[in-house]
């Protein structure tokens, strides 16, 4: 622990010990880096449970380092190498892209869970270089590449992008290639890996946390217990279910987040006197002192074009994507490139199973944050940028459904006979919003008042005080708290010029 408590507070100082003493138990040693192979059946859950700003996160990355450091492979999404006896492995985990991109941000090379289950099969020549660059392999000889244009200097970007963003499509990418060159299809994993770190695991439902534990003999959740539970769960998340002795508790909120007004109003609302009038009158208190805290007298459609406006009920969801639309000029009959898109799932029949891998492989899972780039090539598809996917780029097979306010049937824009399926992406439940985190966020104050009046609970905690705090925790940087159902026209029109790479050619999905 020398190398850690110049850091940590004692609550993860604690936690540190007692996750490093369940490693050393399943043969992974973190003080001396000494590896012993994994032994058969065994199987440990453990959860590191707390609030915003007390360091789930800091903790999450100082064990992935000590692992990495003790020798333990880091096992992406994006390859894997050759299988070996003596190996111990290592995942970081999150149930959404964007949840996964937060930790990559922060130096941590996370995946989504989608991209543990399917495995990529890359074409054999492309294995050479990916070996290299992970360590396992020679720097290939450029003559007998069979890659046409392959160079050595495109290797050496290669191996310089590596060497600051462990990722084999983005080395790959920085000398010159598509991810269609190299990877050739996905498959279901067929072997259990060994230890797995899960981020955001308040999202996890009963059927992926089985999965999950099937995977890994060793799994660690990380979790925030005051985030609203997964539909169908009664409240409860699948930590809340272990045993005491198996959830580390953080408790204690770091310098670092102290002056933070958004955690501050997220903090507040433990306090059990705390009204919805009270907790306005603070938002408006912090907005006086911290420009960090904005009470907004309307939505601006601007920043919807990228971070969605957070709100409780469905109607208002509907009734706010239309004056976005509105706002910009839309055709009702087709989409502007630039629009925000929800993937709300995948529509195939069972026999193409893995054209549903494909999709999912590149990030078009249920719930992911996409953006409109125009009409593919070909009839019915779409080209479309996943936010936070470490491949962001992909044309697909698109069905598009816009709902209108007072008609009960979407109106489509686009669409396929079967293929990925899309809601509109300006206005988000703060449901759907969990896992993501934007650098500015909306959250729409009279739904919050609404829920606050018809006093439902859940778990023991008003409604309204869950979705107050999972939505302004959404927030990294400035936090709007619109308090007026008015929408402010934007100043310029929507544009894709943020999103910087060409679209890929690769066509997923089923004509």
């Amino acid at each position: 622990m020398q190398s850690t408590a110049l850091t940590f507070s004692d609550d993860q100082a604690e936690a540190y010990d007692r996750l490093a003493a369940a490693f050393l138990g399943a043969g992974i040693d973190l003080v001396e880096g000494e590896l012993s192979p994994m032994a058969e059946g065994r199987t440990s859950v453990l959860a590191v449970v707390g609030k915003a700003g007390s360091g789930k996160t800091m903790l999450l990355a100082q064990l992935y380092r000590g692992m990495k450091a003790a020798g333990v492979d880091i096992v992406s999404g994006d390859y894997e190498g050759k299988k070996r006896k003596d190996r111990r492995t290592l995942a970081i985990l999150a149930p959404t892209n964007k949840a996964a991109s937060v930790l990559r941000l922060r130096g941590v090379p996370a995946t989504t869970i989608h991209r543990i289950l399917y495995t990529p099969v890359y074409d054999p020549e492309f294995e050479k270089i990916a070996e290299w660059l992970a360590g396992t392999g020679t720097r290939p000889v450029v003559d007998s590449l069979a890659i046409p244009g392959m160079t050595e200097i495109a290797l050496d970007r290669a191996h310089a992008f590596y060497q600051q963003v462990a990722s084999i499509p983005g080395a790959l990418a920085a000398a010159g290639l598509k991810g269609s060159d190299f990877i050739k299809g996905w498959k279901r994993r067929e072997e259990p890996l060994d230890v797995g770190f899960v981020d955001e695991s308040s999202m996890l439902d009963e059927r992926q946390f089985e999965d999950l534990k099937e995977i890994f003999p060793t799994l660690v959740l990380f979790g925030d217990p005051a985030q609203l539970a997964p539909v169908g769960l009664s409240g409860e998340m699948v930590f809340d279910k272990l045993p005491e002795t198996r959830r580390l508790v953080l408790s204690r909120i770091h310098r670092q987040t102290q002056d933070n007004p958004i955690l501050d109003l997220a903090h507040a609302l433990g306090d059990e006197r705390l009204g919805f009038a009270d907790f306005e009158a603070l938002v408006q208190e912090k907005a006086r002192v911290d420009g960090r805290v904005v009470v907004a007298e309307r939505v601006e459609a601007a920043l919807m074009a990228r971070s969605p406006v957070l709100v409780w009920r469905n109607a208002t969801r509907v009734r706010l994507i239309q004056a976005f639309r509105n706002a910009y000029g839309a055709p009702e009959d087709a989409l502007l490139p630039g629009e925000p898109l929800i993937c709300d799932g995948i529509e195939l029949p069972l026999k193409h199973r893995k054209k549903r891998i494909d999709l999912e492989a590149r990030g078009l899972i249920k719930g992911a944050q996409v953006i409109y780039l125009g009409d593919g090539t070909r009839d019915g598809f779409a080209r479309l940028h996943v936010v936070g996917a470490e491949e962001p780029q992909v044309s697909a097979a698109s069905i598009i459904k816009i709902e209108k306010p007072d008609e009960e049937e979407p109106f489509i824009p686009h669409a396929a006979r079967m293929g990925a399926t899309f809601l509109h992406g300006a206005a988000v439940t703060i449901h759907k919003a969990q896992g993501s985190q934007w650098e500015e966020v909306q959250v729409f104050a009279p739904d919050l008042q609404a829920a606050a009046f018809s006093g439902r609970s859940e778990a023991g905690v008003p409604l309204w005080k869950r979705l107050a705090y999972v939505a302004i925790t959404r927030a990294q940087t400035r936090l709007y708290w619109v308090v007026r159902n008015r929408l402010a026209r934007p100043t310029e029109p929507l544009s894709i010029d943020d999103l910087k790479r060409a679209p890929a050619p690769l066509a997923l999905g089923e004509e």
